[in-house]
């Protein structure tokens, strides 16, 4: 795939998933867009109001000017200040309003996204907050894919509509989450040198992956898996995309565990890589 083609597949991606979730919020009552989500103090309305936000911030569109309410528990660094401003500015809007807005927001966005003349390898400004900086293009994008499909299946679930597990926009960010692990077993969970670390999932995306430590004590991810890991860790996809995503807490996870049991549980207590 050309760099170009993996651009293009990416936009596509975002598309498809974004584009379902204004589906999905097209037959909501007005109540169940205040069904709570996994995502700590967001509601269904708050999920949607932080992925129009982010998109408003691509088109260049300022930053709206509000004071937070000073009880927000979930409110616990920068980072989530950054995000919580422009989800609680829209805390009173109305279901058509919200809905209007994102599909205003997909149609903007699909626009700038056929217009851009950023190259794949172009730097440009990623706006998170207390983390912006500049990113390729291409990594931009893929992250893009990344957060909406997240907050896609947040929504899925929180209106007991699951579905869309295994589309492309699925597949990148399974990719991206397997890139976590090596930070994950090496350096967070101290796994030793010369260990290897098996992950087997199951589900609508199935794939094995092995992470490597080397005598340095770092890590990396392959499809090789050995005879007799340190750990071997078994869970379907949903699970893990969950825990991966900070969304549920291990013990509350459907996850098998096999070998070195101390080891297994410093991995899972570091396997959140989303802030």
């Amino acid at each position: 795939m050309t760099d170009k083609q993996m651009v293009q597949a990416y936009a596509d991606a975002w598309t498809q998933s974004i584009e379902a979730i204004s589906t999905l919020l097209a037959p909501l009552t007005e109540g169940e867009w205040n069904r709570p989500t996994e995502c700590p103090g967001w509601s269904v309305r708050d999920v949607v109001s932080h992925v129009i936000a982010m998109e408003l911030e691509l088109l260049g569109d300022p930053r709206p000017i509000h004071t937070l309410p000073r009880d927000l528990r979930h409110v616990v660094d920068e980072f989530k200040r950054y995000c919580e401003v422009p989800v609680d500015k829209r805390r009173c809007h109305t279901a058509p309003e919200m809905t209007a807005e994102l599909e205003y927001t997909i149609i903007r966005r699909s626009r700038a996204l056929r217009d851009s003349r950023y190259g794949p390898t172009d730097d440009v400004r990623w706006p998170m907050g207390p983390y912006a900086r500049e990113v390729p293009y291409h990594q931009l994008l893929r992250t893009r894919v990344f957060d909406v499909w997240t907050h896609e299946q947040d929504l899925r679930r929180a209106l007991r509509t699951p579905g869309n597990l295994d589309t492309p926009a699925a597949l990148i960010t399974r990719d991206i989450l397997v890139e976590m692990l090596p930070k994950a077993v090496a350096k967070l969970a101290g796994a030793p040198a010369g260990s290897t670390v098996v992950l087997d999932v199951h589900g609508p995306l199935e794939f094995m992956r092995t992470v490597h430590v080397n005598e340095d004590g770092r890590g990396s991810v392959d499809e090789r898996v050995p005879l007799a890991p340190a750990v071997q860790l078994t869970t379907d996809w949903e699970t893990y995309a969950r825990l991966a995503c900070g969304r549920i807490p291990v013990a509350g996870a459907d996850i098998k565990v096999e070998g070195d049991e101390a080891l297994a549980q410093r991995i899972l207590d570091n396997f959140a890589v989303t802030p």
